[in-house]
């Protein structure tokens, strides 16, 4: 009758396990974060221009993953960040065409307040 091998003998390495995930590319990281944060930004003043950063960014930690050749991760992340930040820089650039029309047309409604008697 034979028996399981016991737990290994203190100084013996421990055979088994996973091993530890690739890290994450920060620029991919980065892309995401500001491409998100563009994208809730974009409604307001045109901010959302500033997605052309997420895109850049995801765009060149993609390049890194891919040169890396497995030694990191996140090229779903990057692509994400270079995906919202595209969209964001579309919405920022139509809010920011329709804020200088409205404005150029003279139907926006600024007021003089200097008219008024305080």
């Amino acid at each position: 009758m034979s028996y399981p091998p016991g737990p290994p003998q203190p100084g013996e390495p421990y055979a088994g396990g996973y091993p530890a995930p690739a890290p994450t590319n920060g620029k991919a990281t980065s892309a995401l974060i500001v491409g998100i944060t563009t994208l809730v930004l974009s409604w307001c003043c045109g901010f959302g221009v500033l997605g052309l950063v997420a895109v850049v960014l995801g765009m060149k930690g993609r390049s890194e993953i891919r040169r890396s050749g497995g030694a990191q991760a996140g090229e779903g992340i990057a692509l994400a960040g270079v995906v919202t930040g595209a969209v964001a820089t579309l919405v920022g650039l139509v809010v920011l065409v329709a804020v200088v029309a409205v404005i150029a047309s003279g139907n926006a409604a600024f007021q003089d307040y200097a008219q008024y008697p305080r």
